[in-house]
């Protein structure tokens, strides 16, 4: 079997210039190699039953409703009635962040994650919608299941360039307002940002009942601080350049860094999110795998 690992190897994937490419080489390559098709049940939710006809999916068979009524159902999802699902993606300046051997920035890594995923849904005739954020909503892309609404989404993504400050929160409840129908909210984000304001609005997604991911993208070198010599770090999102010695610095930053993930991580749990760590140096699998599979398991797909 051809190896589908060369689909999503982040230095393959930093030649292809054209984004709808790539995301359909790494949206292929993933189906390839793991047997198994993502193009059903992003939603987790149960919606309803309806009678069985001729040719519709034995797996989705109520066994249960079965020996009580010795007639066939069908369990539905919200996924099968108007699914939509809006991708936010962080376009602030750190997420231009990349260290020397990684060969994507986040920035460039996450909106490839969007891209696949964006693929995923509108392929199963569902509708995909696209934000692009940082302390403010920069485009606000409603979401469309026709295959040009698609191109649209690349487009923006494409000619998008990460800057400005972080500002999550004060967004998040602004979106939080401004989509009014029950919604998957997929966050594809450093999160390098207040993370009691990320955490609350996150919490009013939570309120408004919509059904939130996060998928949290950083460099290797942002959690691993590979460093030796005294360097200048420079500053993003108007912080200040400072000089810095890493040898000494290392054990308290990687202790400081793991207490951040720690939180987010927490926060996720108890507002009951899918959350998913995903660094640049990993091939696309890891995001994909990371949301399609846990999504696909809590449905019991």
């Amino acid at each position: 079997m051809e190896d589908y690992h060369k689909y999503l190897d982040p230095q393959t994937l930093a030649k292809i210039q054209n984004l709808d490419l790539a995301a359909r080489q790494i949206v292929e390559g993933y189906v390839s190699g793991s047997h198994k098709s993502p193009f059903h049940g992003f939603s987790a939710e149960f919606a309803q039953h309806r009678e069985y006809s001729v040719g519709d999916d034995l797996r989705y068979v109520d066994w249960k409703v079965y020996a009580k009524s010795d007639r066939y159902y069908l369990k539905q999802y919200e996924a099968e009635t108007n699914f939509t699902c809006y991708i936010l993606l962080d376009c602030s300046e750190s997420m231009r962040y990349q260290s020397a051997n990684a060969a994507l920035s986040k920035w460039e890594y996450g909106r490839l994650v969007a891209a696949a995923l964006a693929y995923v849904v509108i392929k199963q005739q569902d509708a995909a919608g696209l934000c692009t954020v940082n302390d403010q909503v920069l485009e606000f892309l409603r979401p469309s299941s026709q295959p040009t609404h698609l191109k649209q989404m690349y487009y923006t993504m494409e000619h998008t360039e990460p800057s400005g400050e972080s500002g999550l929160g004060k967004v998040f409840h602004e979106l939080a307002e401004r989509i009014s129908r029950r919604s998957l909210i997929i966050i594809i984000s450093d999160l390098f940002d207040d993370l009691d304001s990320v955490m609350l609005g996150l919490k009013h997604f939570r309120h408004r009942k919509h059904d939130v991911s996060l998928l949290q993208v950083i460099d290797p070198a942002e959690q691993d601080f590979p460093f030796q010599e005294p360097v200048l770090f420079k500053g993003l999102e108007n912080l200040p350049e400072q000089m810095a010695e890493p040898r000494s610095l290392k054990k308290a930053y990687q202790a400081e860094f793991e207490k951040f993930l720690q939180t987010v991580r927490r926060g996720c749990r108890d507002l009951k999110m899918d959350y998913g760590l995903v660094r640049t140096d990993q091939s696309l699998d890891v995001a994909l795998s990371t949301f399609l599979s846990h999504r696909q398991s809590r449905i019991g797909s």
